[in-house]
C-alpha cells in the first residue's frame, strides 16, 4: 500500500521519500481553515473561536518526513469538527434531531464530534445545527481524515509489522498549573489510556525521550487519551498509539494566540524528542522486522 503526499479539504499528509520507520506522527487539532460560512454562523469572535485549537502544533513538529515518517495534519479546526471523537458522539444540545443515549461526559461538557463550546464553556452557536449539517461535516472532514489514518496504519503494518502513532496535541497551562503542590507542573503529558493503547515499553521509551529533551513529563494525568487512542491503539495487534499533550505556555502567547519568543527553543526541544522516537523505531524495524513475508 502506497502513501503519497497530498493536501485535501480535510487533511494534508506529508509522506517520506524513504519510509523507514514505523512511527506515524499526527496533529488532529491544529487545523486553521475557518470557512467564511462558519465564521458568519458563530457568535464568537475569531480569536475566541481559536481557543480550542492546538495552535501551531503542526509547525512545532516540522518536517518529520525527513526522518522517514509520515505526518498527517487536519485542515479543519476543532471548533468545527472534532476528529478525536467518534462519529456518533453527537450532542443533542447542539445538533437538532439527535436523541440522547446514555451518559457521555465529553458530550455532556459540550465537546462532542460537533463541539457546542470552546474553552471555558463559551458557546459557539446561538441555536442548534441541523442533523444534515452535522452529517455533512462528518462525511466531508471526519471520515476522510480517519480513512487516511487507517490507511497509514495498515501501510505501516504491511511494511514493518507494526505501527506506532504519535498523536500530538496542546493543552492550556491552567490544565496542569495546580497539578501538584509539591512539584512543578508537567510540560508534557503522555497518554496511553493507562497501558491499553500501547506496549508499556514503548510508552516508557517515549516518556524518557521527552525527559532527555529537557521536559517535565507526566503519564496519563490529566489527559490519558480519547477516541483516537481507543480506535488505533491495539497493542496485541502491534497497533500502538500514544497521545502527547504540550503545554501551550511553552511556545504560545495565550492572549494573542501567536507564537511566543520561546517558540523556536520549544520546537528544537520537541523535535529532539520526536527524532529520538523515530530513530529508535527505525532501528527496531531494521533489527527486529515483523512484517509478513
Amino acid at each position: 500500500m502506497e502513501i503519497r503526499s497530498e493536501e485535501t479539504h480535510a487533511y494534508r499528509i506529508l509522506a517520506p521519500d524513504d519510509w523507514c520507520s514505523s512511527v506515524i506522527f499526527a496533529s488532529p487539532h491544529s487545523g486553521r481553515a475557518y470557512e467564511d460560512a462558519f465564521l458568519a454562523e458563530t457568535i464568537l469572535d475569531p480569536l475566541t473561536l481559536r481557543s480550542s485549537e492546538d495552535a501551531y502544533v503542526d509547525q512545532l513538529i516540522g518536517d518529520v518526513a525527513a526522518w522517514g515518517c509520515p505526518l498527517i495534519c487536519a485542515q479543519a479546526p476543532r471548533a468545527y469538527v472534532d476528529l478525536n471523537r467518534a462519529a456518533d458522539e453527537m450532542d443533542p444540545a447542539v445538533v437538532d434531531g439527535v436523541i440522547k443515549r446514555g451518559s457521555n461526559p465529553r458530550i455532556a461538557s459540550g465537546l462532542g464530534v460537533i463541539p457546542r463550546v470552546v474553552s471555558h464553556g463559551r458557546c459557539i452557536y446561538r441555536g442548534k445545527l441541523t442533523l444534515a449539517e452535522a452529517q455533512r461535516r462528518i462525511e466531508m472532514l471526519w471520515r476522510p481524515y480517519h480513512n487516511v489514518m487507517s490507511k497509514c496504519m495498515q501501510a505501516s503494518m504491511d511494511r514493518f509489522g507494526r505501527a506506532i502513532l504519535i498523536d500530538l496535541h496542546s493543552m492550556p497551562h491552567e490544565a496542569v498549573a495546580s497539578f501538584s503542590k509539591s512539584h512543578r507542573p508537567p510540560e508534557i503529558v503522555v497518554g496511553d489510556r493507562y497501558g491499553t493503547s500501547a506496549d508499556p515499553d514503548i510508552t516508557q521509551f517515549v516518556v524518557a525521550c521527552f525527559e532527555r529533551a529537557g521536559f517535565r513529563v507526566a503519564l496519563n494525568t490529566p489527559f490519558a487519551g480519547a477516541y483516537i487512542l481507543q480506535q488505533y491503539g491495539k497493542p496485541s495487534q502491534q497497533h500502538h498509539a500514544l497521545q502527547i499533550e504540550i503545554d501551550r505556555s511553552l511556545y504560545l502567547d495565550a492572549k494573542t494566540l501567536q507564537p511566543s519568543p520561546d517558540f523556536t527553543q520549544c520546537q528544537a526541544n520537541l523535535r529532539r524528542a520526536l527524532h529520538d522516537i523515530a530513530q529508535w523505531a527505525k532501528a527496531i524495524d531494521r533489527d527486529h522486522p515483523l512484517a509478513a513475508e
